[in-house]
């Protein structure tokens, strides 16, 4: 498994931006699918965006698809997700999360990523 390390969580005001790193190492980089999910109290683990395949398409959920831009630097080893015009709801824990098998099919689903990051909390307040 590779080892994912998150930051750039925080408290921002609706309106606002940040920009969430994950840092992955143990494996080849260039090899894994990489991905952004969140989980708000109470609920469940939801696919956010994802850098898949040797083409590294990339894909998001719907209510983020103009908002949030999900990049990768595999010069770094790391992924990164712009979140801009932060909405109250988009106040969640953010995971990093990273597997060599994941498929458009499979990408929503959390319990198909094999390597997952600690999470980095982030709060838009209205």
């Amino acid at each position: 498994q590779v080892q994912l390390v998150e930051s750039g969580g925080g408290l921002v005001q609706a309106g606002g931006s940040l920009r969430l790193s994950c840092a992955a190492s143990g494996g080849t980089f260039s090899r894994y699918a990489m991905g952004w999910f969140r989980q708000a109290p109470g609920k469940e683990r939801e696919f956010v965006a994802a850098i898949i395949g040797s083409g590294r398409n990339i894909y998001y959920r719907g209510s983020v698809k103009d908002r949030f831009i999900i990049s990768s630097d595999d010069a770094k080893n790391e992924v990164y997700l712009q979140m801009n015009n932060l909405k109250p709801e988009d106040t969640a824990v953010y995971f990093c999360a990273a597997d060599l098998r994941i498929t458009i099919g499979t990408m929503s689903r959390a319990k198909d990523w094999d390597s997952w990051g600690q999470g980095t909390q982030v709060t838009v307040s209205s």
